[in-house]
């Protein structure tokens, strides 16, 4: 980015996500897409960074952060929150940083009326949704204004209620902001549009919500908006249920907004023409298919012409269940907003102090909810709202934590008595009175099965999984991955052992139980995953590691630093009768198996390569047709010695981000002392990465990565594919995110190479 600062909205896209936060990234391709989206700019994360530093606050607010992510009370946290946001006060804006917003803002023209919006790192994402959480602040006018609204963002980072989303999510980082400023649009209509059914799970439909207004009272589920379905290949509008929009919310003479009560008659208006609702359809499937996953937008409608104000990611859709309504009569209704069924009694509460009454495992019933709601909700075994849509707090919620939800159900709290069992059937919007299932949440999300599964991407880069445990493999393999890029041979290896060193079993002739159980194991990940490549790394255990388990201290050295000690293919050329049983294993597995293949971890030169293939060559594996030989890329003098490895038989390598990473910094990766050093992004680690990357293509040999990065950071994984990389190995949870995120940086590639020939044929 040519500004570290500012930058405009058009120019930014999903890799620039860690930047500009999930919110401004996700503008930046709405621009990219050609959507009409209102002008703006983002204040990048460095922003608040250099603010707090400049303040001389960052060291002290971010270790109040940790410590306020500890579990403390709630009083306590209110205090310590409380103190955070006076830091973020203290500090106020640089004057480094204050120059350049200032001159993005009068670039909108004078005194534009904008929109400040909290972007902020792991926000808008697919596991996370803040729903909120953080400020926002509308109908801002002037310069001061603006500089006051960017810092009540910052300060949003650390309200309770964003702090304990962050701790339940397990964000340990020092939180950082980013900010969007964009152009207020005055709207007349507004709403939200899913380009999948949320309560469902089907991918053939669009749901969407209007009420007149802004949209704000939409997603805070202050109405009870229109609810359109239409499907997707036909325009045909499925169904239309017309709500009662009892206020709206205006931009007033003064500035500020204006919530008006709206007569019975317009309440009860339809808000949209069927044209405005197929243009908006059109627009949110342009989205999604821009994306490549499915999209909650945000619209809005001014002087005749529809705007996208935003679009994020839908964080979670679920497989519907069936109806247990039959025999059960239905006492209250609403809008199917979470699925699933559960039973629990009735806990009727006004607001969120009283969350303290509500037992765990009771159906929490509310007019409404908001993020202050949040600890009382994940006790809950299921929520109903009175007012609300699909988009409403409650609904977002629910369905992150997996529990029914029932949001517009209008006279739920007084029509559903305290006490009474009842059984929440989110799927289809019923409230049932009784036990219509076996318990409180009784109803887990099905798994996909194998002929279920279809690719929602594809990509020419393949998208392998980590596994270290053969009981999910049949689960993991009915996703959509393409084999297994690392299998783990450490956990396997423990079960099999017994917890007893494998020289004890050698040593008292007990070496065949230990490859029969070796055997069993990984054959059953194969037959999974069969005919889709498995990638078996050898094990990998350091001596500290070994020396706990029994018998462990009459073999193991003691290391003063294990991780780059006694371990991998140096350990395998010391103690081949060790490493002769599990290739013995895994000989009997290809016996059946032939998609199983070997990978040899921490290789330091060549000479121990060299004697290490030379022992898998004389065991029966080695003498077994198609097998692959690969090696990790964790030790820097990879990058010398692959030519040298491919010429001795190595076919594949995998980098090991986390390995590499360490030994190029000099940082021990399990360091807290030193967490901030160590980045896989470093210019350094890329450097390496390129090289080996380079060198393979070249070669014409497999290359992968395995780790999280390309998962969780769309900048690395775009800078993976321009490299060249063949495949990336991710965890089960993020083999999803994975792919969209290649496939993203695929297509912009392809973008990029058809405009360059464009401009080469104009000439």
């Amino acid at each position: 980015m040519p500004n570290r600062y500012v930058e405009d909205i058009s120019n930014l896209s999903m890799s620039d996500a860690e930047e500009a936060g999930g919110k401004g990234a996700n503008l930046g391709e709405m621009v990219a897409a050609a959507l009409p989206v209102p002008p703006g700019f983002v204040l990048l994360r460095d922003c608040y960074r250099a603010s707090m530093t400049a303040g001389g606050v960052a060291d002290e607010l971010n270790a109040a952060h940790r410590a306020a992510l500890a579990d403390v009370r709630p009083e306590e946290l209110t205090d310590m929150c409380h103190r955070m946001q006076a830091l973020v006060a203290k500090a106020g804006m640089s004057d480094e940083v204050r120059e350049p917003v200032l001159a993005a803002y009068r670039r909108l023209g004078p005194d534009a009326v904008v929109a400040v919006r909290s972007s902020a790192t792991g926000e808008d994402g697919r596991d996370a949704s803040f729903a909120g959480m953080n400020a926002t602040i509308t109908n801002v006018s002037s310069e001061q204004q603006l500089l006051d609204a960017v810092q009540e963002c910052w300060a949003s980072l650390f309200s309770p209620r964003v702090v304990t989303y962050r701790a339940s999510r397990k964000f340990t980082g020092d939180p950082a902001m980013a900010v969007v400023v964009q152009t207020m649009i005055p709207s007349e209509r507004a709403g939200v549009a899913f380009t999948a059914d949320p309560t469902t799970g089907a991918r053939d439909r669009v749901v969407v919500e209007a009420a007149f207004g802004q949209g704000e009272v939409v997603v805070s589920g202050s109405v009870e908006p229109d609810t359109y379905v239409v499907a997707k290949d036909t325009g045909e509008i499925v169904s239309q249920r017309l709500g009662n929009k009892a206020i709206k919310i205006v931009r007033g003479a003064d500035g500020r907004d204006q919530q008006i009560t709206l007569p019975e008659a317009e309440a009860r208006a339809q808000v949209l023409t069927d044209r405005e609702l197929r243009d908006i359809v059109a627009m949110a499937i342009a989205s999604g298919r821009h994306s490549g996953c499915p999209q909650d937008t945000e619209w809005a409608i001014a002087a005749g012409k529809i705007w996208m104000l935003q679009t994020r990611p839908i964080t979670t859709l679920h497989p519907a269940t069936t109806s247990s309504s039959e025999g059960h009569e239905v006492i209250a209704r609403g809008l199917p907003a979470a699925p699933g069924l559960a039973t629990g009694a009735v806990r009727v509460l006004s607001n969120p102090a009283e969350g303290s009454a509500l037992v765990d495992g009771e159906v929490l019933v509310a007019k409404m909810t908001n993020p202050d709601w949040l600890p009382t909700m994940r006790r809950a075994s299921a929520l109903v709202t009175d007012t609300g849509g699909m988009t409403c707090h409650a609904a977002i919620v629910a369905r992150e934590l997996g529990v029914p939800c029932i949001v517009g159900a209008r006279t739920a709290t007084t029509d559903l008595k305290v006490g009474t069992v009842v059984t929440v059937d989110g799927t289809h919007g019923h409230v049932l009175a009784g036990r219509a299932v076996g318990g409180a949440q009784s109803t887990p999300v099905v798994e996909p099965t194998a002929a279920a599964v279809t690719a929602t991407e594809v990509t020419a880069t393949k998208v392998y999984v980590n596994l270290a445990m053969p009981d999910s493999a049949q689960r993991v393999a009915a996703q959509d991955v393409d084999g297994v890029g690392l299998l783990r041979a450490e956990f396997i290896l423990t079960e099999a052992l017994s917890n007893r060193h494998p020289r004890d079993l050698i040593a008292r002739g007990e070496g065949e139980s230990l490859v029969s159980s070796l055997a069993k194991a990984v054959g059953q990940i194969a037959s999974a995953f069969a005919p889709r490549p498995v990638v078996y790394r050898a094990t990998d255990f350091r001596t500290n590691e070994f020396r706990h388990l029994e018998g462990g201290e009459a073999y193991e050295p003691v290391e003063h630093n294990p991780m780059i000690g006694y371990r991998g293919c140096y350990r395998y050329v010391k103690e081949p009768d060790v490493f002769a049983l599990e290739l013995r294993a895994l000989a009997r597995v290809r016996e059946q198996f032939p998609n199983l293949h070997l990978m040899i971890p921490f290789v330091r030169t060549k000479w121990e390569l060299e004697e290490c293939l030379s022992l898998v060559d004389a065991s029966p594996l080695g003498r077994q047709r198609g097998l692959h030989r690969w090696v990790m890329a964790e030790v820097p003098s990879v990058v010398h010695w692959l030519p040298e490895y491919v010429g001795m038989g190595i076919d594949g390598v995998s980098i090991g981000s986390n390995d590499l990473t360490q030994l190029m910094l000099g940082v021990d990766r399990d360091s807290d002392v030193c967490a901030e050093l160590f980045d896989e992004s470093d210019a350094a680690v890329l450097d390496a990465i390129g090289q080996i990357i380079s060198t393979a293509r070249r070669l014409g040999i497999t290359s992968s990565l395995c780790g999280q990065a390309p998962s969780t950071k769309p900048a690395f994984a775009e800078h993976l594919v321009r490299m060249g990389i063949t495949s990336v190995s991710v965890n089960p949870d993020a083999v999803g995110q994975a792919r969209r995120t290649i496939a993203a940086a695929e297509r912009r590639l392809l973008l990029e190479a058809a405009l360059a020939g464009d401009g080469n044929r104009s000439r």
